[in-house]
């Protein structure tokens, strides 16, 4: 069994790929296939893909296998977070300046109001293969699950090939099966601490794991300053905000990395007490959350991460 490695840079970030198997059956010419197929999907930055299509659309076009299935997901997710996680949210991202047109300025409130009746994934409708749109201006953006799910894809290749024991990491999140060799053992997740440049050093927690998804939002990656403020680039969009709580990143456990990815900006925009009674109500996830109060970090877990080696269940 030998330990073959593939890295590599796609949807704007970097790749890392293990995997142990008696041969390098698999290739990073292959790997970078899939991202780039993903890419004509989902990408915003491409104004050729798919989504860019739907964007551009009056009200909605067909869309591919890989954009209904991020869509199914994510309007689930919608309903489950009562509206907090919404891929509809696109102008507001870009009114901020944290998509794919960047802006001087920051919006005003007159700005963020005339967008907000453009937001709500209730104005989205998955007929078949057809995404519709009830109004012009409704335009998506997925990059909150479309890693998770690129994960997912890449997993699900490596699988059909016979490969049973990997690590998948694309832009920090992840999802591992099996064990590494020689030493036979569990494979090991740093969760980054805050301002860290994933310096071994700078681990909040590290953990042992054989199967499942960790992703991974914070607040302290992506923002930019206005007005003495962090602004993030996670928005809430009921509001048209960036999130302003005690919470610094969120990571959540789960069995396929596209619901770990979905979940874990909406807990962000929660805070932590409605985050961790909202993941103490699931069977299908857990949650590690660093916060700061008074001035200290701190952090906490949802109650069934203790019992981190039990399955999760559906």
């Amino acid at each position: 069994m030998h330990k073959i490695q593939i890295n590599g840079f796609a949807q704007g970030t970097t790749y890392h790929i293990t995997y142990y198997a008696e041969d390098s059956s698999i290739h990073q010419l292959q790997v970078d296939s899939i991202l780039n197929s993903l890419d004509s999907s989902l990408s915003i930055y491409k104004p050729y893909s798919v989504i860019s299509q739907f964007n551009a659309s009056a009200s909605g076009c067909n869309i591919d296998k890989h954009l209904k299935a991020v869509v199914k997901k994510s309007l689930d997710t919608y309903e489950q977070t009562n509206g907090l996680f919404d891929i509809t949210v696109l102008p507001l991202v870009q009114a901020w300046g944290f998509g794919n047109k960047k802006n001087v300025d920051d919006p005003d409130s007159a700005v963020i109001q005339s967008l907000l009746p453009c937001i709500s994934s209730k104005l989205l409708v998955l007929e078949s293969n057809f995404l519709r749109k009830l109004k012009p201006c409704v335009q998506i953006d997925v990059n909150g699950i479309a890693q998770g799910y690129s994960v997912d894809v890449l997993s699900d290749f490596f699988e059909a090939n016979g490969i049973r024991n990997y690590m998948i990491e694309v832009g920090g999140e992840i999802r591992v099966k099996g064990k590494k060799y020689p030493e036979n053992t569990a494979m090991k997740i740093g969760i980054e601490a805050p301002q860290s440049d994933f310096d071994k050093e700078h681990f909040q927690k590290v953990i042992s794991l054989d199967s499942g998804a960790i992703t991974t939002s914070g607040s302290y990656g992506k923002y930019h300053e206005s007005g003495g403020k962090k602004v993030s680039h996670i928005i809430n969009p009921k509001t048209g905000y960036s999130s302003q709580n005690e919470l610094i990143s969120v990571t959540v456990f789960a069995k396929d990395a596209i619901t770990a990815d979905a979940y874990d900006n909406a807990l962000m925009l929660m805070g932590l007490t409605q985050a961790i009674k909202f993941v103490d109500g699931r069977k299908d996830m857990r949650a590690y959350f660093i916060y700061e109060i008074g001035g200290a970090i701190r952090d906490t877990v949802s109650a069934n991460f203790k019992d981190f080696n039990s399955p999760l269940r559906h």
